[in-house]
């Protein structure tokens, strides 16, 4: 059967042979037990609902010996036989473009080369899916085979609800992820409810199928750190940065190390992880003990080489070992997936993976003060360095959140705030959100590589027109950019599709489109799917992240994530995206995305131009209510260039009134 003739079919009539759990793929980490009996029982009708009633005798053993065993219901049984990766649009069925594209980006999400733990449809941080089980992929990729362009499909937490009469300016699918009651959205819900299969942890960019590998963070991680080292006014050649994590978007920080020109030591306890990075080329040395690795530190630092080096062990021997030879640490920071603490997110001290997993299955109480004692000696570790001068800075992944609740000491003399900064509060909200810069990024669906080089021409064309006008306020994010996407080819950043990300704000993402639009039309490229990282300037509410620079106390709403998703939805994008979760943990943000498809046509030019300019400045109007002061410039810069666009502009009020009452 042909990979088009299988994809039709969608849930087979004739149940395939069941699958041999394969140990050579790097698989999720058993769940913990969470359902009653009665629960168990729920969850198995539920995952039976999607097959014939002659098939659930042979289905329902098989589906409880994988809840026992996993702590979910996968349906392995049902894992195509093809080979799951980014095709050239052309080669699947469809009945509409834009489906095909979606269809592609699917495949991606869940390539081998991309996905975390593929067989458990898992893209990356641990758990952010892109489908709860088997039975739903391929049910999505038959509707979205049969789906024309007056109709829209319905996505609940990874199950195709079905499609619908809509029309050719709608959204071709909108998918929710964990849209919770808010009194049902702690870490404990997500487990219950996962494990029911009636909800899913979308990640950001998984449940949205816009994840492009490693390379969607390192970009912004190669900003971040060129950033870092300026903030402390040191050059990254001969710096030392140390951080952890090489598994999904982690796997990033060595790349962006060595495209910064530092030393790079990123920690890593899973063998299978460190072997992927290392054999992809996106670290460059692995080393096992902490002699060596100090040796070989030395010795780079010696000679400041830029070196990226994996430590295959946990990073709290890492920051300890330095601490004793009295290694200098430029930069630290932590990427492990702390959004996720007790479903393999971190690991801790004294165990090996093996032994970690069955305690975090088995003895849930001991894994969990494991942990919190392991994140203790982690920050006291930290804060031996930083004593020394170190700059440290929460990644985003809920570190400084979690060793606060494990009682370590990491607030700031009034007990209230954090003692290090988020990487937003100090570095890309102020230099890079505030004035709408942020993570951009395309797909070119021929899936050919000529055709990828020619898009980084165009992009790179259309940015260093843009930067002779610049205002001097951006002209140090325009040439990053610039330097960026002339090395882009250079670093073999592509993993998966042929995919590009850049920083751009709403000009230089809209005049990007516009540029692509008009080469597709030439027919000198092919079709191009347009997205973001949901970490931007407006796709996200995450108070501990990226309104972490908010500070007019409203970081804890989620209006800003919301209007952006309608917004989108009206404007033209091809697909939209919300969740609840994301990089910093359930319960803890809201987060949305879209993909939209560019064809060449006037239908094209039309949308993007209107989608794209709200997608940016929604965020950049926040920002500027709260007043950020680079965002109060970034808006009122829009509204000269738009006189469609009012915005409501903040008053400063004089401190010395306040401090004088």
């Amino acid at each position: 059967m042909t990979f088009q003739e299988q994809i039709l079919m969608g849930i087979p009539a004739n149940l395939p042979p069941a699958k041999e759990y394969n140990p050579s793929i790097n698989h999720a980490p058993k769940r913990k037990k969470t359902l009653s009996p009665e629960e168990g029982k729920l969850a198995l009708k539920n995952a039976l609902r999607y097959f014939e009633p002659q098939h659930h005798e042979v289905l329902l053993p098989e589906f409880k010996k994988e809840l026992d065993t996993y702590g979910r219901i996968y349906m392995y049984r049902f894992h195509p036989e093809y080979d799951i990766y980014a095709r050239p649009i052309d080669e699947y069925p469809s009945q509409s473009k834009a489906a095909a594209a979606i269809m592609l980006m699917i495949q991606n999400n869940l390539d081998h080369a991309v996905a975390q733990h593929p067989h458990e449809l898992i893209t990356y941080g641990g758990n952010g899916g892109v489908f709860s089980n088997w039975a739903q992929y391929r049910l999505t990729m038959q509707y979205l085979a049969q789906m024309n362009d007056e109709q829209t499909l319905a996505m609940y937490s990874g199950h195709p609800m079905g499609l619908f009469p809509s029309h050719k300016d709608a959204p071709r699918v909108v998918v929710t992820n964990g849209m919770m009651i808010p009194n049902y959205s702690k870490p404990d819900d997500w487990e219950k409810f996962n494990a029911l299969g009636v909800t899913q942890y979308g990640q950001m960019t998984a449940g949205s199928f816009m994840y492009i590998g490693p390379q969607g963070i390192v970009h912004g991680t190669t900003i971040t750190v060129l950033n870092a080292f300026r903030k402390i006014k040191k050059s990254p050649i001969g710096g030392l940065f140390v951080t952890s994590g090489l598994g999904g978007m982690s796997g990033a920080q060595p790349k962006a190390g060595n495209i910064a020109g530092c030393i790079t030591v990123c920690a890593e306890v899973n063998e299978k992880a460190v072997h992927t990075r290392h054999s992809q080329g996106w670290v460059d040395e692995v080393i096992i003990d902490t002699d060596t690795l100090v040796k070989r530190v030395q010795q780079a630092t010696k000679k400041k080489e830029t070196i990226s080096i994996a430590y295959q062990g946990n990073v709290v021997e890492v920051w300890e070992a330095f601490d004793t030879h009295n290694i200098t640490i430029d930069i630290g920071s932590d990427q492990t997936s702390l959004h996720n603490p007790w479903a393999g997110g971190y690991y801790p001290m004294g165990y090996t993976v093996e032994e970690a997993n069955d305690m975090m299955a088995n003895d849930v109480d001991r894994f969990r003060e494991s942990v919190q004692s392991t994140l203790k000696r982690h920050t006291a570790a930290i804060n031996a360095h930083t004593a020394k001068g170190t700059y440290f800075f929460d990644y985003g992944n809920a570190f400084l959140l979690e060793s606060s609740r494990a009682g370590a000491d990491v607030f700031a003399e009034n007990g209230l705030d954090f003692r290090y900064p988020s990487y937003v509060q100090d570095i890309m909200g102020p230099m890079c959100f505030d004035y709408g810069f942020g993570p951009f990024r395309w797909v070119c669906a021929s899936g050919k590589q000529e055709d990828l080089l020619k898009t980084d021409q165009i992009a790179c064309s259309v940015l260093e027109e843009l930067a002779k006008d610049a205002p001097p306020e951006i002209q140090q994010q325009m040439q990053d950019n610039i330097t960026w996407i002339k090395g882009a080819q250079e670093n073999k950043l592509v993993v998966g599709s042929q995919a590009r990300i850049l920083y751009a704000d709403a000009e230089g993402r809209s005049k990007i489109a516009q540029a692509f639009n008009d080469a597709i039309a030439r027919e000198e490229i092919g079709l191009v799917i347009l997205g973001r990282d949901h970490h931007d300037v407006s796709g996200t509410d995450s108070p501990y992240r990226e309104t972490s620079n908010i500070y007019d106390g409203s970081r804890f709403t989620a209006d800003m994530a919301i209007q952006n998703v309608i917004g989108d939805s009206f404007r033209g994008a091809t697909w939209v995206s919300i969740h609840n979760g994301g990089g910093v943990g359930w319960g803890e943000v809201v987060n949305g995305g879209f993909g939209m498809v560019i064809d060449g046509s006037k239908e094209s030019e039309r949308r993007l131009q209107s989608m794209l300019f709200w997608d940016v400045n929604n965020g950049i109007a926040r920002r500027s209510w709260a007043r950020n002061e680079g965002a109060v410039f970034a808006i009122k810069r829009a509204m000269e260039n738009e006189p469609n666009l009012t915005v409501t502009l903040p008053n400063f009020v004089d401190d010395h009134l306040l401090n004088n009452l």
